[in-house]
């Protein structure tokens, strides 16, 4: 039996005897004495091999780095200059009696403490990889998250309900991943996006307080935050107003990190309304560690001769908004050209700008190409409204209110955490969350020519609002709300409607007639009318979580197992081809590759 993890073996045990069981991290041959550092998951022990045990010496000098084996041995203290305090074994070293090789390995790609590993190796050797310190510590992180999370909701009240993984396809939302079944032959299942159909009847059930830890899938394009498959802490509730929602799920938060992070976070969390988010923030997510706001320009310069910004603000939607940067006049001009390629990324046309040079003389304290085409009042306000000072850079961005959100508070984001921005004050580094709410119930899909659901079709407009369902749906808010924490969303939920006359409403607003409202979603159009409660949850992704309470970069390096940026697994080589039994059992036939058409003569 093991006596003690190898990390865990420490003064207390001084003058035992010991049995370890590990993998050979490191073995350093110093001229008769062999010593072996010994790993597990706790971390690692020096084991020492002399040649007065022959036995023992003869299979260390077998060993090589990550063979498994067991030590049995006599805890010391390490002689005098050679204790390690980084390690919790640093005091201590194991002499060790008996040394057997359970299993030898092969040479292994790389050393487990090379720091500079692609992420292609990575994953393509991840269980190497997962052996290394750093992805150990992320998944016992991980490990205590969801710990922290089945204690907060179990004290709450809230029940464990497992819902289907193989469940109907829905029109709305992002692309399902698709299941052929044998038995019914042409027909297919879909993994769940989410169990938000479930966890609605659930509460229509009966069963009040519902949570789930629960597999997702979407078939999106991926990037550092998302992965084919994610997992979510889902949640739903009956009887809870949208704000009692809001105070349980935040202290659900707050416990968590206090738990796990032994971090306070503010209680209770700052509220802002949508329309706030994006105007000040260019995001409905935004990291406030960020001292940049955006300032709202458009009536300013409504009559300016610079024709970027007047007939920006003459659209419709369009939008003239300014990003004072204090002292950004230091800045080198290439720094300034590269931001001007950056917004582009982001749909903008350029990035006009005006360093403020000494405001005291006025428009010949100002240098920028753009100021002789603005008149005295705009310049004038522009000044007043952004509160720029002597060696301050004001940005702009003129286009539709969507490109100028996306592309000012991109931009707004790279200047503040970069060297520039964290050296003059322009990053706080902490735990900065919001809620952001009164969410857009609609958007409209110009293509599909129809309003389309800002977050599901489910969600329940604000009381206040539901004739506008009918009326003029661009009107209506939603009784949804996101958790942002350091420019991530975390979290997002509603109040559900849970009136089928009103549910219905909200299906004629997205162009779902009673046929495919009936085909598609009948059941729970069904359960509605069987005295359904109020109710409303939330959903947290779990591995953005633990990705920024780890400090990682990726959600990749908190999952155990995860695809690529273009959905692969590297150690299992899937997605992969099938046989033909297989495909025919499904009733399926791939469709091979057409090749091109020949081109016509002239």
């Amino acid at each position: 039996m093991r006596t003690e993890y190898c990390g865990l073996v420490d003064g207390r045990f001084i003058g035992q005897s010991v049995t370890l069981f590990g993998w050979v991290h490191r073995r350093r041959d110093h001229g008769g004495v062999i010593f072996i550092d010994l790993r597990d998951r706790e971390g690692l022990v020096q084991v020492v091999c002399d040649p007065d045990r022959p036995a023992v010496f003869a299979s260390a000098e077998k060993v090589r780095n990550e063979f498994c084996v067991k030590v049995v041995g006599q805890v010391r203290s390490r002689p005098a200059g050679t204790a390690n305090a980084s390690l919790v074994s640093g005091q201590v070293e194991v002499l060790c009696t008996e040394l057997a090789i359970l299993n030898p390995s092969v040479a292994v790609p790389f050393q487990l403490d090379d720091e500079d590993l692609s992420e292609a190796t990575r994953l393509t050797h991840r269980v190497l990889d997962l052996r290394r310190a750093p992805m150990q510590n992320n998944l016992r992180l991980r490990y205590r998250v969801t710990m922290a999370v089945r204690r907060f909701f179990d004290a709450h009240g809230f029940i464990d309900v497992e819902t289907p993984m193989l469940t109907r396809s829905t029109p709305e939302g992002a692309r399902d991943y698709l299941v052929p079944s044998r038995v019914h032959a042409g027909q297919f299942y879909a993994l769940p996006q989410s169990p938000q159909l479930f966890k609605q009847l659930l509460m229509i059930a009966g069963y009040d307080r519902y949570y789930q830890i629960v597999k997702c899938f979407r078939d999106e394009d991926l990037r550092a935050d998302r992965q084919p498959e994610f997992t979510q802490i889902d949640v739903e509730t009956s009887f809870l107003t949208e704000q009692e929602i809001r105070s349980v799920m935040e202290e659900m938060i707050r416990t968590v990190f206090r738990e796990v992070l032994e971090v306070e976070l503010p209680d209770p969390f700052p509220v802002m309304p949508y329309g706030e988010a994006t105007a000040r923030y260019g995001s409905d997510k935004p990291d406030l560690r960020v001292r940049l706001e955006l300032t709202e320009l458009t009536d300013a310069v409504r009559d300016v001769g610079f024709k970027v910004f007047s007939s920006a603000a003459s659209l419709a939607d369009g939008r003239v908004a300014a990003l004072r940067v204090p002292r950004g006049g230091e800045m080198p001009r290439s720094e300034i050209d590269a931001m001007t390629e950056f917004v582009k990324i982001y749909g903008a046309k350029g990035l006009a700008y005006i360093k403020v040079n000494d405001r005291a003389k006025g428009r010949d304290g100002l240098q920028s190409p753009i100021v002789k085409n603005l008149h005295d009042a705009a310049l004038d306000e522009i000044l007043k409204r952004t509160g720029a000072e002597d060696g301050d850079v004001i940005f702009f961005g003129a286009d539709r209110a969507k490109v100028v959100a996306d592309s000012m508070g991109a931009l707004r984001l790279k200047i503040g955490h970069s060297e520039f921005g964290r050296a003059h004050g322009l990053f706080e580094p902490g735990w900065q969350p919001l809620w952001v709410v009164d969410f857009p119930m609609f958007e409209y899909d110009e293509q599909e020519n129809r309003y389309v659901a800002a977050h599901h079709p489910f969600t329940s407009p604000k009381d206040e609002h539901i004739e506008y369902l009918e009326t003029d749906p661009s009107k209506c808010l939603a009784k949804a709300y996101d958790m942002a924490l350091n420019g991530w969303e975390i979290g997002g939920g509603s109040v559900r409607i849970y009136r089928e006359d009103v549910q219905s409403k909200v299906f004629r607003a997205l162009k779902i007639g009673p046929e495919e409202a009936r085909a598609k979603f009948g059941f729970l159009l069904d359960a509605l009318q069987y005295g359904a409660p109020p109710h409303g949850g939330i959903a947290f992704g779990l591995d953005r979580i633990v990705t920024m309470m780890a400090g990682a970069e990726s959600i990749r390096d908190v999952i155990a197992f995860p695809k690529t940026q273009r959905a692969q697994c590297l150690l299992t080589q899937a997605p992969s081809s099938v046989d033909e039994r297989q495909l025919r059992e499904l009733h399926i036939r791939v469709r091979g590759t057409q090749p091109a058409a020949e081109p016509k003569a002239a």
